[in-house]
């Protein structure tokens, strides 16, 4: 039923919840799992005078390893399983990147954890699995995480 599993992880322990999961699918399904790291550009401010921000080159290579050097950590507990994983880390919009990926893996399953908030804090903070949920056309596995 599911060849191939995408899991979004942003380095936190509410993220890795979905993981328990995702490894119990790929086991009965014989799936492949692509861990996947986004790279958000940073938000600036925007001045009223036209403004070119420069690119820091330095903070995004630190985040690139930083988010490499996690998801290969990940990696290595699906490793331990004997699943066949792999890590993808791509710059951009969050949501977008996840459903572009997707779409580009074909992927048969989108897995991830969600804070669960409601009300004003979602407005707020947004949700990326709300935001995934309604623009996807491919199934999405997600798990309430409130920690």
């Amino acid at each position: 039923m599911y060849k191939k599993i995408l899991v979004p992880l942003d380095g936190s322990k509410r993220a890795e919840k979905i993981l328990p999961h995702v490894m119990e699918l790929a086991e009965n399904f014989e799936a492949q799992v692509i861990l996947l790291g986004v790279l958000e550009p940073e938000p600036m401010v925007v001045p009223t005078e036209p403004f070119h921000a420069p690119f820091d080159r330095s903070l995004h290579d630190r985040r690139l390893v930083e988010t490499e050097t996690y998801l290969n950590t990940q990696r290595t507990k699906f490793y331990q399983r004997e699943l066949p994983t792999s890590v993808r880390v791509i710059d951009g919009p969050v949501v977008e990147t996840i459903i572009a990926i997707a779409a580009q893996e074909d992927v048969d399953l989108i897995a991830m954890a969600s804070h669960g908030r409601t009300g004003l804090p979602r407005m707020i903070y947004g949700s990326v699995a709300d935001g995934v949920l309604h623009r996807t056309n491919r199934p999405l596995l997600l798990i309430r995480s409130l920690d």
